[in-house]
């Protein structure tokens, strides 16, 4: 995977004071995640299709899981 460049703010990391958030960056076919206050820590990066079933699961009610 190339390096990624493209980092903002996640539409997922709600209102607030904005210092709970996480950052996101996309290439093809992975997603990275990092936190937005230690953005030279870790950065956890996922094959696309398992962050959007990710995603889709944090949205669903509890005891629904989607669909595989």
């Amino acid at each position: 995977m190339s390096t990624m460049e493209n980092w903002r703010k996640s539409s997922y990391s709600g209102g607030g004071d904005g210092n709970n958030c996480v950052e996101i960056a996309t290439s093809a076919t992975h997603v990275a995640v990092r936190d937005s206050k230690a953005p030279a820590r870790a950065t956890l990066t996922f094959p696309r299709a398992t962050f959007t079933r990710f995603l889709t699961a944090m949205t669903e009610p509890e005891g629904n899981p989607p669909p595989r």
